[in-house]
């Protein structure tokens, strides 16, 4: 009777904690249908009715081929330079043999730092350079920030998986001839793709929903990402509510799409994570 009344606990948790995370989708859902009054005097309530004039004027307002060509141009790039760069740096920190230890631990701390530092300390400091080197309303000024906030994280994740790395693989590969591209490739990559799955999807919905360098760095319409069309229904003196909710929609749609087909791996890799400490 015991471990029936456990398990009746560990159920209605879970359940509890599920409500708790999509509740708010739902409302955003309800709200979407509802009129700038009823959100504003009657926000719990139910919509009237399921009418679509808040998703029509959103869509006649954000052209969202545009912010997602260049939210997918600025998730594609930042991914691939970031995993590039931060696997081969974890690689080298977990691997090579130092002459002095301290150097290796002062170099990971250094690059695990920037988890301390919130990004919008920066924000001043990376306009001056953007400005400076001309880069201002480029997709270069949004692709190497975005890119350097993901170094820590990915750094973190990288070398907590590749130090408990069983090196007897590893080894057994560089006898058989394997140098050390064909060993990073070959061996290494493959068997922890489910940790890049992970790092790919916390990366991507971070690019995805960057607000604070997108509305610093970038003010040119033809550059804007879908989290600043988002803001586009709020003017000086008013505020579409209805018309940003309905935005914020269709913002979050494709990151739930993107999270729900790369689910699998997640667990992956958090499963994988646990198991090596």
């Amino acid at each position: 009777m015991g471990k029936n009344l456990k398990q009746a606990v560990k159920v209605a948790m879970a359940l509890m904690i599920g409500l708790i995370v999509v509740l708010p989708f739902f409302w955003l859902i309800l709200l979407s249908f509802k009129t700038d009054t009823a959100i504003l005097n009657e926000p719990f309530s139910l919509p009237a009715g399921l009418e679509l004039d808040n998703y029509r004027r959103a869509l006649k307002v954000l052209n969202l081929p545009l912010l997602y060509k260049n939210t997918g141009i600025l998730v594609i790039f930042t991914q691939i330079l970031g995993l590039a760069v931060t696997f081969m740096s974890s690689y080298c920190l977990s691997r090579m043999v130092f002459k002095y230890e301290k150097v290796r631990n002062g170099f990971y701390v250094f690059l695990l730092i920037g988890l301390t530092i919130p990004s919008y300390l920066l924000l001043f400091p990376l306009y001056r350079v953007t400005i400076m080197f001309h880069l201002q309303n480029t997709y270069l000024s949004l692709i190497l920030p975005l890119t350097a906030t993901s170094v820590s994280f990915n750094t973190l994740i990288f070398v907590g998986f590749l130090r408990d790395f069983p090196g007897e693989i590893e080894e057994a590969a560089i006898i058989d001839g394997c140098g050390l591209a064909n060993l990073c490739l070959r061996i290494v990559i493959p068997v922890i793709k489910p940790v890049f799955a992970t790092l790919v999807v916390f990366n991507v919905i971070y690019v995805w929903n960057e607000y604070p360098l997108s509305v610093t760095l970038i003010n040119d319409a033809a550059k804007m990402t879908v989290s600043l069309g988002a803001s586009m229904f709020r003017s000086t003196y008013s505020m579409d509510y209805s018309g940003m909710v309905a935005s914020a929609v269709l913002v979050i749609v494709p990151q739930l799409a993107f999270y729900i087909l790369l689910q699998k791996y997640i667990i992956e890799g958090m499963t994988a994570g646990a198991v090596k400490g």
